[in-house]
């Protein structure tokens, strides 16, 4: 069953071994951070802080910070389990008889039960104030020391396209100037921006409206993450992750819904053409990300449950909580990659590779050339684009081993021959991009090299015992008592 919300999920938690509760007063200034850190970076629980400093409101942090949590928060026992899912819908055929149209049905009637639901009222509006708030009654965090200020990082920003009207929500880190602003970092290529443009092209001195929802049950928090199709709702896809509706209750003053099981939510607006210094942060690529000039959301309501938790999550040097999120994306949208391009056969995303810095592909070779066609692929696809290195091998390595992907990659390029450089977007995060927003990528083909390639030699056979001699010594291992030395 779906979780009703984030406090059901940290019920689930708490009765799996998997939340612990901090009853000490501590800082939302640095030392909630280095706490969360110390904890991920040791495969440790989620964190409840009861009693931040200066705020009633407890924080909730590393909330999917492992494989289990994030199996949790998914109802699944594997994330493989969600790639079937999707899997069995892409697989749907138009069905040729009457049969066929038959046993479609149930199916045709599950995507239908997936999209959100509009509800009159929800929990998220049980306290409504439009004066006498700050965004400082909340226990925002400031990560980082050479952080510009306090920042939320794990909202839910909703808007609405200008031109179609219809919705997106996106996760975009959102600095607190005062009592009643923050920036909104709003990258160029991300859909926020284009509805910022959008609506500027319009109206020099307009207004965009904008919800900010924070702290939802999890499929829902993932909606601003998860790398969707353009034209499909993210909370669609949210509904079909918890196998139920989205309920969405229409917010106080801006015609913007918001999911009615949410914590906290700031509704407002964006000034048109209004940019304001924003940053430095400390970012999930292990560096600051510098200031630069963006729009500035204003707040002029806050909505939120009587007794509202925050939820927030602490990027910097990896593994962070954002990469258990990224193993889930990769797992769950490699069937989506697999329909597009059938030849790949694995993917993979290190956690030192922060997303964008690295991916690894192995495929089944067809063709001369297949490599470097599969690179281009990628580089086409969503936010694949900002993909700075790709390296692609063939189906039998096994990506999810570094010291075995290391190994045959390495010895499989030739440098000059097999390493290409093309030019285009990257992250706008990417500090070593020679100007913002574009730069250089690298893709390697680290495949077997064919004599349609211009390959001269015999590519060599891989060392592997026989199997006669591997089951014999299996039999006597025990007998021959060879143990491992005692480390000193």
């Amino acid at each position: 069953m779906a979780y009703r919300d984030l406090r059901d999920f940290l019920r689930t938690l708490e009765k799996e071994g998997e939340l612990k509760r901090i009853s000490a007063e501590v800082d939302p200034v640095l030392e909630i951070t280095e706490i969360t850190d110390r904890s991920v970076k040791a495969q440790g629980p989620a964190l409840l802080f009861e009693k931040p400093r200066g705020s009633s409101v407890p924080v909730v942090t590393n909330l999917v910070a492992s494989d289990r949590r994030m199996n949790l928060s998914l109802g699944v026992d594997s994330l493989d389990a969600v790639a079937a899912r999707i899997n069995s819908f892409l697989d749907m055929q138009s069905p040729q008889g009457l049969l066929e149209k038959v046993k479609m049905l149930p199916k045709l009637a599950e995507i239908g039960s997936f999209f959100p639901k509009s509800v009159r009222s929800g929990p998220c509006q049980e306290v409504v104030k439009t004066e006498r708030f700050s965004l400082f009654d909340f226990p925002i965090l400031q990560c980082w020391p050479q952080d510009a200020g306090r920042f939320i990082t794990w909202p839910m920003v909703i808007t609405k396209n200008p031109e179609t009207g219809k919705r997106n929500v996106g996760c975009y880190r959102m600095q607190v100037f005062d009592e009643r602003s923050t920036g909104m970092h709003w990258q160029t290529q991300k859909h926020g921006a284009e509805h910022y443009r959008s609506a500027r092209s319009k109206s020099k001195g307009g207004k965009l409206e904008v919800a900010v929802a924070i702290g939802a049950d999890p499929a829902s928090c993932y909606a601003g993450i998860l790398p969707v199709p353009p034209d499909m709702d993210e909370f669609l896809f949210s509904g079909f992750l918890r196998s139920d509706p989205v309920e969405l209750v229409r917010c106080k003053t801006v015609d913007l819904e918001v999911p009615a099981n949410a914590e906290i939510v700031l509704e407002g607006y964006v000034e048109l053409g209004e940019l304001r210094t924003e940053g430095p942060f400390g970012d999930h690529t292990g560096f600051y990300s510098l200031e630069g000039q963006f729009p500035v959301f204003h707040v002029t309501c806050v909505t939120h449950r009587k007794e509202p938790l925050y939820l927030t999550t602490i990027v910097g040097p990896p593994p962070q909580e954002d990469y258990f999120i990224g193993h889930a994306i990769e797992r769950i949208f490699l069937p989506v990659m697999k329909m597009q391009h059938p030849e790949i056969v694995d993917v993979a995303m290190p956690a030192e590779g922060i997303f964008q810095n690295l991916m690894i592909v192995s495929i089944r070779k067809s063709y001369p050339g297949h490599a470097r066609k599969t690179m281009n692929a990628i580089w086409s696809l969503g936010q694949a684009m900002f993909t700075k290195v790709i390296i692609v091998v063939d189906h039998d390595v096994d990506i999810q081993n570094p010291s075995e992907l290391v190994w045959k990659s390495l010895c499989a390029i030739d440098p000059e021959r097999d390493i290409q450089f093309v030019l285009g977007p990257v992250d706008t995060l990417d500090h070593a991009a020679r100007r913002p927003d574009f730069g250089s990528k690298m893709g390697i083909d680290a495949t077997r090299k064919w004599p349609e390639e211009g390959y001269t030699g015999r590519w060599p056979d891989e060392i592997k015992m026989d199997a006669p001699t591997k089951r014999k010594i299996d039999q006597i291992w025990s007998q021959l008592q060879i143990n491992s030395p005692k480390k000193r």
